[in-house]
């Protein structure tokens, strides 16, 4: 099968978004398709053969955060050129409704068009206000699928219809198998955290402030950070013993990601809201590390025991979980134990075959309306 795959947001900066398309289009190559991914990306930075570059991004603000879009008339060009040179069987786009190249490729395909909702906002200005501009390019999708429950039900309070839940995978094999960067996580403990720390939705100034709590009786712990963001300003106020305790990886390759996730005693995800489902969670899962993550419907249906929870914003209740499990080794192996059996079901060669099923009805579907 031809398959291309048209992703809203630029691969030149990590994302959920992006690793689900990433992982999705590999699984889908390894059993024998052709796959072609579109992009906003900058042509001279290095990519997979299957991605085809549309060019840089603008970063616009869109879901509580920063996103990298690309829109307009050099946009819409370059996707009615791939579209043609592609000739697709089935065209599959992420996040149709955000203002980027997936919404261009909705309007232009005339290929059945499968389309994938990520986006958990139960208010969405957005899409209220342009609810009647939408909906004749809705019509064209001819097969809906979304990561979670609570994706699947704002795509269906804001823009009718309904569709399949599939969930966001992971590449299971990959995580059981990378090892731990060196000196990782040493005798007296490590906590991870991965993510945009300067963005206040992540939650890292709750992690930081538990941290701080439990450095100052614990010599030896460390957290180790992987993502954007400037390192001195999320550190300014850490008192100087505690600070150089807090390792800063910057942006890593999903390699080192997956090392970073190997190399500590348990993962943290304290995000304060907006997460439809939570990606880095099954990755922590698939890398048998302790997860504990603040309690919002998206993480509790993900881990589904995996894991254990504490009230957003609340440092005080982080600190003792975390010490609690800080202070359990057996309780951490019975948790991953717990956990490999959890994620199982989110391994993409499993979800890959959900989602051929997805195409094989929007192309009966398209062609029986034609």
């Amino acid at each position: 099968m031809r398959i291309g795959i048209v992703s809203p947001y630029s691969f030149d900066l990590p994302g959920g978004v992006q690793n689900h398309i990433r992982d999705l289009a590999e699984a889908l190559i390894t059993l024998g398709h052709d796959v072609s991914v579109l992009a906003p990306a900058d042509e001279d930075a290095p990519h997979p053969s299957y991605v085809v570059p549309a060019g840089r991004a603008v970063p616009v603000p869109y879901n509580g955060s920063v996103a990298r879009l690309a829109f307009g008339p050099v946009s819409a060009a370059r996707v009615r050129r791939w579209l043609a040179t592609g000739d697709f069987d089935v065209v599959h786009v992420h996040e149709p409704i955000t203002p980027s190249l997936s919404m261009l490729a909705v309007l232009s395909s005339e290929a059945p068009v499968v389309a994938t909702f990520h986006t958990a906002q139960p208010r969405s200005r957005i899409i209220a206000a342009g609810k009647g501009i939408l909906q004749p390019m809705m019509e064209k999708i001819t097969g809906r699928i979304a990561v979670s429950e609570l994706a699947r039900k704002v795509q269906v309070e804001h823009l009718g219809g309904s569709g399949w839940e599939i969930p966001n995978g992971v590449a299971v094999a990959k995580f059981e198998a990378a090892t731990p960067l060196p000196g990782w996580p040493g005798a007296g403990g490590a906590i991870g955290f991965l993510g945009r720390f300067t963005e206040p939705r992540k939650g890292f100034p709750t992690l930081r402030e538990a941290f701080c709590r439990l450095a100052g009786e614990r010599p030896g712990l460390r957290l180790l950070v992987a993502g954007p963001g400037d390192p001195d300003e999320a550190v300014r106020h850490v008192p100087a013993g505690i600070r150089e305790r807090i390792v800063f990886l910057g942006l890593v390759s999903e390699d080192d990601k997956r090392r970073m996730l190997r190399s500590v005693d348990v993962y943290v995800a304290p995000n304060t809201g907006g997460e439809s489902f939570g990606m880095i969670l099954t990755e922590a899962m698939a890398a048998s590390t302790a997860v504990v993550a603040s309690d919002i419907d998206a993480f509790r249906r993900v881990l589904d025991g995996g894991g254990e929870l504490f009230p957003v914003n609340d440092a005080d209740r982080l600190a003792t979980v975390l010490g609690e499990l800080l202070d359990d080794p057996d309780r951490r192996r019975a948790q991953a134990e717990h956990a490999r059996k959890v994620v199982a079901k989110y391994d993409w060669p499993v979800l890959a075959q959900q989602i051929l099923e997805v195409y094989a009805t929007a192309i009966e579907v398209h062609h029986g309306a034609g």
